[in-house]
């Protein structure tokens, strides 16, 4: 059941948007055949907050829909709420309890943020709902189990928005420590996940897995960010006008052209992006209604724009030269330099963090590191996916990047450790991969023309970056890119980290 969280619990909610503005209603559409449930709104930053707090709503059920992956679930709005003014920009947790249920199937959880009209902070935090929606298989398909169209009209799957605390165990990149095996097979997170009833997606996304622990280590010290979705920038690319920076956590790998498009103007014209992701920026998907339709690794071939001669429209890599706009264009570096940390047969008994080549640089002050030194390996801050540059070395034996086609033509690499790509039979042995090609099959074949071992080293070996840039030259804002998933990870418990994440936050 763990594989298919549709009606896992004996509630099940979807919010009618991801994000709202004061004066605005939020609709909750709920479906459950208990007689009435309980509802619960926190705000969660550095703890949890109540705000609204409703008991013995009426239950009704309402089955999920053959197609609710693709088209969502159309369920009738059980309860609905208007947002005023006083509540404070950031994410909300809302926390259903259906009656007379049995234990531990009793809850559905949701989520929302609320928008700032105007800016209150100067920093604007983009959660990354994009990749969430791609990652939940609630309803049927996900886009990692065949589907091409993922619908926002869903619930999120289980232990995605909320989930007990554990230290290692849900971590798809678990971090061995002394005397421990490394685990890269993930075999310890798929028997947690199985006994707990989570799915897959809790490794790769949601709020509770990254976004959460940035926002309550930043709460608690005492800092205010504004926050809005990834839809957001397609629907209004001004709400980052006003910012000096605008963040991105965790595992932000799928964006739409008009999304792209309004962080890029937003570059152009003097903002400033600070990306502590890995994967960024890796598929291009396309907004259809309430739904996102990305055709991946087939979308040469299956994807209808191709056929209607747009083929630049495609929903495959951003990379991908039929598309014609790689990712390291804005940040510096891409995936195609360096996919995989510690997960299958990546990099399976390496440091966990960076190697310091910049000692000097704006970034390490205060932190207390050296050339040489190596940044973030107490909780394993590199990993599970990743985000490279194609690199060599200067006269002074100091990284810098490679001539490569859309690389910025300002790019300062300060940190780096080996990364590596997986194919065929080289994946973690729990997880369900492609049935006739891995993602070094993929990316070498799309990028270079074929399998050939020369096309296949190619894609095999890279790394994991931290790098400054600056995308449109000295006119433009300045761009840092942490590339690893699990940065999140050490924040609160590694001081180095959490002295260069400051100082990514004050720079502006």
């Amino acid at each position: 059941m763990a594989d298919d969280p549709t009606f896992y619990d004996e509630i099940e909610c979807y919010p009618g948007q991801l994000s709202y503005q004061s004066g605005e209603t939020v609709e909750l559409h709920v479906s459950t055949k208990a007689g009435a449930f309980h509802t619960t709104v926190e705000r969660w930053g550095a703890g949890r907050e109540t705000v609204v707090e409703v008991d013995n709503t009426p239950g009704q059920f309402t089955p999920a829909p053959p197609d609710a992956d693709a088209n969502g679930c159309a369920w009738p709005v059980s309860l609905e709420f208007e947002i005023p003014d006083h509540w404070v920009s950031g994410y909300y947790l809302v926390t259903l309890t259906a009656h007379e249920a049995a234990p531990g199937r009793d809850v559905a959880h949701a989520g929302f943020v609320v928008r700032a009209a105007e800016p209150t902070s100067t920093t604007l935090m983009v959660l990354a709902t994009n990749t969430w929606n791609a990652y939940n298989n609630w309803g049927g398909k996900s886009l990692y189990t065949g589907g091409t169209q993922v619908s926002f009209q869903r619930p999120f799957g289980r232990g995605m928005l909320y989930r007990p605390e554990t230290e290692r165990d849900d971590r798809k990149s678990r971090p061995a420590r002394w005397g421990e095996e490394t685990d890269s097979d993930g075999q310890i997170f798929q028997d947690y996940r199985a006994a707990m009833g989570y799915p897959p997606a809790i490794g790769s996304s949601g709020w509770f897995t990254f976004e959460r622990r940035f926002v309550e280590w930043a709460e608690r010290e005492g800092r205010s960010f504004d926050f809005a979705v990834s839809t957001d920038l397609d629907r209004d690319p001004s709400i980052l006008d006003g910012y000096e920076l605008v963040l991105s956590v965790g595992h932000d790998e799928y964006w739409s052209t008009p999304q792209r498009a309004a962080l890029e103007r937003y570059i152009e014209a003097g903002g400033n992006f600070a990306s502590f992701s890995g994967n960024t920026m890796f598929w291009h998907v396309r907004h259809e209604g309430e739904a996102m339709v990305c055709h991946k690794y087939t979308a040469h071939e299956t994807d209808p724009v191709v056929a209607a001669g747009r083929p630049e429209e495609m929903t495959g890599m951003w990379c991908d030269p039929v598309v014609g706009r790689p990712e390291w264009c804005v940040l510096g570096g891409g995936s195609a330099f360096g996919l995989y940390y510690r997960f299958g047969r990546a990099v399976v008994a390496g440091s966990g963090g960076f190697t310091v080549y910049r000692d000097t640089h704006w970034l390490f002050e205060n932190t207390g590191l050296r050339y040489g030194d190596v940044l973030g390996a107490k909780h394993g801050a590199v990993g599970y996916e990743t985000l490279g540059c194609k690199l060599q070395l200067d006269d002074y034996q100091l990284p810098i990047a490679a001539p490569v086609d859309g690389m910025p033509p300002e790019v300062e690499v300060v940190a780096f450790v080996p990364a590596s790509n997986v194919g065929m039979g080289e994946y973690p042995l729990s997880i369900s991969a492609l049935n006739d090609q891995g993602d070094l099959e993929f990316v070498a074949a799309r990028l270079y023309g074929d399998n050939s071992p020369d096309s296949l080293a190619r894609v095999r070996y890279g790394n994991a970056v931290i790098l400054t840039c600056k995308p449109y030259g000295s006119n433009g804002g300045e761009v840092v890119t942490i590339g690893t998933t699990d940065w999140a990870f050490a924040l609160a418990d590694d001081p180095p980290v959490a002295q260069l994440t400051r100082n990514v936050l004050d720079h502006w």
